[in-house]
């Protein structure tokens, strides 16, 4: 005689221990790779890439030619305007964006310098514009 719990019949319940292993690692392999996936979130472009993204449609145009001289908008400016210029940009519209474009010839101290400035005007989304090859 069987007893009624021993049947030898097909087995109906799913044990989910295995999956939440599963899962459990994968959530702690995420937690423990997202810092090192954070510090290179930037993307920075050369000036001459072979394949570029579509530019934001509502983004303020800054500029630097090989001169030096700075434009906003295809407007000349300086350093000091541009960062009023556009802290009030910022404070109008949090989420404005901005697409900075400079000659390939520039060092990267004056382009590091144009962005630190954006940057401290308070514009949060920058962009660097380049040029398809």
């Amino acid at each position: 005689m069987h007893a009624e719990g021993d049947s030898d019949g097909p087995i109906t319940g799913i044990n989910v221990t295995p999956l939440v292993d599963i899962v459990l690692v994968v959530l702690i392999i995420f937690m423990a790779t997202a810092p090192m996936i954070a510090r290179r979130a930037i993307k920075v472009e050369v000036p001459k890439v072979s394949k570029s993204d579509k530019t934001a449609t509502e983004a303020i145009a800054v500029g630097l030619d090989a001169k030096r001289q700075l434009t906003l908008a295809g407007k000349p400016t300086t350093l000091d305007d541009l960062k009023k210029l556009l802290s009030a940009a910022a404070a109008a519209k949090p989420d404005q964006a901005v697409t900075l474009s400079a000659d390939k010839t520039l060092s990267y101290g004056d382009v590091a310098e144009l962005l630190d400035a954006v940057r401290s005007a308070g514009v949060k989304k920058v962009g660097l514009e380049v040029r398809r090859k």
